[in-house]
């Protein structure tokens, strides 16, 4: 199949590579001093930055398609989501942040080597790079998917290829040169555009209706399409989860999680990484809700023909035997000229904004956390580990580029739920965390020793809880929530087997 962009479409394309260009090499000027500068900036980053940055961090291709997805398949439920990770944040900001700047961390993991010595911090390290390695390396496989069908139509392996080192080479970019420094501001460049691109498609969408305002309302509201809160048991986004399973993930996501974290770290002091969260939250709502609207808009789109003139049983999600996101089934098939070219980027930046902070992030743990500890003895100066910091940017691109592609495979000839397993990996490790963590901060218990076997109990506990794995041994299918809580339990269970740990208490 060709490609159906148009000149305009291949200028907007190239004008955005353009800008990435020119303001990489801005960035790249940054002058980087030591390690610490350049996995914290200096702890000198501007708040409303660094907020921008976290917003970006936590959006990703996934969203960018998945969003609407979800809101045209269902309705807004989806929305509480984020206002859980709003009441995570605000707990984060208050309890975690002060901890990690009271002792000048690089990393989140160098509180556990406050509570409990270096091993431990090692350990976290370790798990947090194996999970995030799965984790993101299906993120990137998303993108790279998204683009390969706008760029070529398809899905081939070569363009799959070409596609992923098109994200990868431009996140290596920002992250190589500047560090923590270049990808938040980069990250604002992104924010910019895919939020942009978004704005564009709800206007372009709204107008091709050919009605008005009160009667798209009407005819959500009439399909159960406007619905916020789900009181039900149902699991997936009901009330109860958001307060529970999904509040502990997001605590983990945004408090325990070096990607995420890293970037609040580069404040100059505590109460501005603690605003910065806060803040970030507020900007990711009204960008989750605009998303959201493109999914309402799509329904009325594809499934109301008398207000689109667009027959629904046009709408076959498949290409290539590939299920398509509905988002992308319209911008390969209905959206104009320039604006397809727009949107193409929006993924881009979208799929860019959380590639480009993973790898800063996995270097600074590969390297504080691991690495500078293992050689401590050996005297390296500065501007060693500065240099083994950029190395280590470049050994986890190439890492996440194969796991991209892997993922791309395993999805074709498996007949396991690649992207529902992978992109739900870090869980995995979050409810580890969430134990040890809990147990280092509200109690004076656990050890070293715990802390690996909490770690690894909570990991197998939700292992186990998955319907590839239970659902083999008894007909019961676990809600995502039960599977936060009980891993959560089940690590902190084991570290209140540890003798009482009173090193380095506040």
């Amino acid at each position: 199949m060709q490609s159906n962009f148009t000149t305009l479409d291949w200028m907007i394309f190239f004008s955005y590579f353009f800008i990435l260009i020119l303001t990489t090499v801005i960035l790249s000027q940054t002058k980087v001093k030591n390690s610490r500068d350049y996995f914290t900036g200096g702890n000198a980053m501007p708040m409303f930055a660094v907020a921008i940055s976290v917003l970006a961090t936590s959006q990703s291709a996934a969203t960018f398609l998945g969003g609407p997805e979800y809101a045209y398949k269902k309705d807004l439920t989806f929305l509480g989501f984020y206002f859980s990770a709003f009441l995570a944040v605000y707990f984060v900001a208050k309890v975690l942040v002060p901890k990690f700047y009271a002792i000048k961390a690089i990393t989140v993991y160098a509180y556990l080597e406050h509570r409990y010595g270096k091993t431990s911090k090692r350990y976290a390290g370790i798990m947090f790079l194996v999970g995030r390695l799965f984790a993101s390396g299906a993120r990137l496989y998303i993108g790279a998917l998204a683009i390969s069908m706008i760029l070529f139509s398809d899905i081939l392996p070569s363009h799959m290829a070409i596609s992923i080192a098109i994200l990868m080479v431009g996140a290596l970019g920002y992250t190589y040169f500047g560090g923590v420094k270049s990808v938040i501001f980069s990250d604002i460049i992104q924010a910019v555009t895919y939020v942009g691109a978004g704005v564009a498609v709800v206007v372009y969408l709204y107008y091709s209706l050919n009605t008005d305002f009160t009667t798209i309302m009407t005819t959500l509201s009439d399909n159960n399409k406007l619905k916020l809160v789900d009181f039900s048991f149902s699991g997936g986004f009901t009330f109860w989860t958001l307060i529970t399973g999904w509040f502990l993930l997001n605590v983990a996501a945004y408090g325990l999680d070096q990607d995420m974290t890293q970037r609040v770290l580069t404040c100059k002091n505590k109460e501005e990484g603690s605003r910065s969260l806060i803040y970030s939250i507020i900007f990711t709502i009204p960008v989750a809700f605009l998303f959201l609207v493109i999914g309402l808009l799509l329904y009325l789109f594809y499934q109301h023909p008398e207000l689109s003139s667009v027959p629904s049983a046009c709408v076959d999600q498949n290409i290539d035997g590939q299920s398509v996101k509905i988002f992308m089934l319209y911008i390969l098939n209905e959206m104009p000229e320039g604006l397809r070219g727009l949107v193409t980027v929006g993924a881009i930046a979208a799929a860019l904004s959380s590639t480009n902070s993973v790898l800063s992030a996995m270097s600074s743990v590969a390297i504080e956390d691991i690495y500078r500890p293992w050689i401590s003895n050996n005297r390296k100066t500065e501007k060693h580990y500065l240099k083994a910091s950029r190395f280590m940017v470049i050994i986890f691109a190439v890492l996440l580029s194969f796991m991209a592609m892997l993922s791309f495979y395993w999805q074709q000839y498996s007949e396991l739920p690649l992207l529902n397993f992978a992109l739900g990996v870090m869980a995995f490790a979050y409810a580890s965390l969430l134990g040890v963590y809990g147990a280092a901060i509200f109690t004076n218990r656990g050890n070293e020793t715990t802390v690996l076997f909490a770690l690894i109990g909570g990991f197998l506990t939700v292992l186990f809880l998955q319907p590839y794995i239970i659902g083999n041994i008894i007909e019961i299918k676990v809600d995502f929530a039960v599977m936060m809580i009980v891993g959560t339990l089940v690590s902190f269970s084991i570290m209140m087997l540890g003798k009482k740990e009173t090193k380095n208490e506040q």
